[in-house]
């Protein structure tokens, strides 16, 4: 237990190590393994819960281990490794510290029948952005058609004991869903037993949470592996304690207190430490420090805390301190010597936080996480999918946000939106937002809010461009057939033939000479009306203006739609690839036509080429 016990002797620190991997990939599964069987090893007293936290001593990990001893030769110096019981990148997000991360380790959880989702790749860049080294454990092998489970059993024994064709079929799903895509993100991996140089080759443990095969070598791999990677950074816990808040909560008689991950030195009752806040940095004491009782068995639900006096890295514990309501998950802990030492420390934590946080006057979106930690993680990503950020923090998405947001969309309409990640829309933001038409984006998973938002951007950049473009009046020209005149005037309704471009209702026309004769009333074709008539078809149109046949216009007449000079820049810049070739030709000659109109028109363009 880290208590007081400790308090004589110099302790080893043990690594933290995170689970992380896509939903329903089994990392739950996976740490309720390593746990139970660490109970099941029935090494009395040894099994210890921490806040948010469970350590597996280690001489667990050898007991089960050893089986293996004679393929894998490991003598465990670190006192155990303390897994971080919340599963999930959401809450490795918030382990940040300054340069890197509070984990040392990971385990990356792949369903071996699934393969890389798209959380799995969230998974690894975030892992990459801290520089934590992993390996990956492919679970759920017993769900291979044919698998033959042989519970607890290290996985080098129980693969022997598979017929041919699993023994096959494992190395296929191994190497297609799991090590070929570890060398496309440009790692080398490979199955842990043919791996020499475990520095340089990113391991695959496959295994089993479900039936517990493979979990020896998990656990051996992985304590051979952090010992290794951590020799220069594995110390002996000593001096004023380091930690992360994972979250607050409002306790009945204790107020608001802090689970904390303390990864660095000695946290006492009574320290003075400094955290931060929102509002700046909180400085406070030490009233109570909290762990879970010893227990052998884990799984009971309520678990009773009592008080130490110490805690000693690494370690998961309840903080109880005034003031602490004023604090923010995510946010660095730190003890403090004096009050000098503690206005110094508080310095540093108002600039980590201020680093995080984001405030500009332009264009972007707004964006609000739970935690320090997944707004940073938030934010990379989506500086990393070049999308402007305009306000960025920690907390429920509130009515100032919404008025952010509205203010960025006057700037730029497509980024007055707010993500949230992990966070609750207030009821007065919900109201203001929905009056302003401001879109909130909410999600728990971070490639899934800025895939979203991603969607509806370009769905808006697409409905907006359709828009613009129905709004332009395309190139067409017409000829008007001889022998095809149903009304001279009032409207003069002619049938025509389209010889390039298009016509629409609406349209206005000219002649040959640039003369404005009026504007298309309505199309038919066989009597009924249609929407629009392209190059080859012969079609009656009403044309309504002061026009009449025999006056202004004649049978066998050429016409043209008569494009307004800004619309004619629009085809020329913004949407050249939106007309079609014999749009392009028509559009050429309205050009000329309106030049000799009016020698200045569209001085903007190039001349056009004869």
């Amino acid at each position: 237990m880290a208590s007081s016990q400790h308090s004589g002797q110099k302790k080893l620190r043990q690594p933290i190590v995170v689970v992380l991997g896509h939903v329903d990939h089994g990392k739950t599964t996976l740490l309720d393994k390593i746990r139970g069987t660490t109970v099941a090893a029935k090494e009395p007293g040894l099994i210890t819960q921490h806040v948010g936290a469970s350590f597996v001593p280690a001489s667990v990990i050898e007991k089960l281990a050893e089986p293996l001893k004679k393929l894998i030769p490991f003598k465990l110096i670190i006192p155990g490794l303390l897994f971080i019981d919340t599963p999930g990148h959401e809450l490795f997000a918030s382990l940040r510290r300054r340069g890197g991360s509070v984990a040392d380790f990971a385990i990356l959880v792949v369903d071996i029948m699934d393969g890389f989702k798209p959380q799995t790749y969230e998974s690894i860049e975030i892992l990459k952005q801290r520089r934590v080294p992993f390996l990956v454990a492919a679970n759920k092998i017993d769900k291979i058609p044919g698998w033959r489970p042989h519970p607890n059993e290290p996985f080098i024994l129980t693969i022997r004991k598979q017929s041919t064709r699993v023994q096959q079929e494992l190395e296929r799903l191994l190497w297609d869903n799991v090590i070929s895509k570890l060398y496309e993100l440009g790692f080398q991996a490979d199955r842990f037993d043919r791996i020499r140089d475990f520095t340089r080759t990113v391991a695959v443990v496959p295994i089993s949470a479900k039936t517990g095969e493979g979990i020896p070598e998990l656990l051996a791999v992985l304590a051979g592996l952090t010992q290794r990677y951590l020799q220069h950074r594995l110390r002996f816990a000593e001096g004023p304690a380091k930690g992360i808040i994972l979250e607050l909560r409002e306790h009945p008689g204790l107020g608001v207190t802090a689970d904390v991950i303390i990864y660095d030195g000695i946290l006492r009752k009574g320290d003075l430490i400094v955290t931060g806040g929102l509002e700046g940095p909180v400085i406070t004491r030490v009233r109570a420090l909290l762990m879970p009782k010893p227990l052998q068995e884990i799984r009971v639900a309520k678990r009773e805390l009592m008080p130490v006096e110490e805690v000693v890295a690494a370690a998961g514990v309840r903080v109880v301190a005034p003031e602490l309501e004023k604090a923010v998950a995510g946010a660095p802990l730190y003890v403090a010597r004096d009050e000098e030492e503690a206005k110094k420390l508080a310095e540093l934590v108002r600039k980590e936080i201020e680093s995080v946080k984001i405030k500009t006057d332009k264009e972007g979106v707004v964006v609000k996480a739970d935690t320090l930690g997944s707004l940073e993680a938030l934010t990379t990503a989506l500086k990393k999918s070049k999308i402007p950020i305009r306000l960025a923090d920690v907390g429920h998405i509130s009515k100032r946000d919404v008025i952010e947001a509205i203010a960025s969309k006057e700037v730029n309409k497509y980024y007055g939106v707010i993500l949230g990640f992990n966070v609750k829309v207030l009821p007065e933001a919900e109201e203001l937002a929905k009056k302003m038409e401001i879109k909130i984006f909410t999600n728990n998973v971070i490639y899934k809010l800025i895939e979203d938002f991603e969607k509806w951007l370009k769905e808006q950049i697409e409905a907006e461009k359709r828009r613009e473009l129905e709004s332009l009046v395309r190139p067409g020209k017409i000829r008007i057939l001889p022998g095809y005149v149903f009304r001279r005037s009032n409207p003069a309704i002619v049938g025509v033939e389209v010889l390039g471009g298009v016509i629409k209702p609406g349209y206005p026309l000219m002649r040959d000479d640039g003369k404005h004769i009026g504007e298309i009333m309505q199309i038919q074709d066989k009597g009924k009306p249609i929407p629009e008539a392209r190059a080859g078809m012969a079609v009656a149109i009403s044309i309504r203006g002061h026009v009449m046949v025999g006056r202004q216009i004649d049978e066998g007449d050429i016409l043209y739609t008569d494009i307004p000079e800004q619309h004619v820049r629009l085809w020329l810049t913004k949407y050249k690839n939106e007309l079609s070739d014999d749009e392009k030709m028509v559009l050429k000659e309205i050009i000329s036509i309106k030049r000799k109109q009016k020698p200045l028109f569209g001085l903007v363009f190039p001349q056009q080429k004869k």
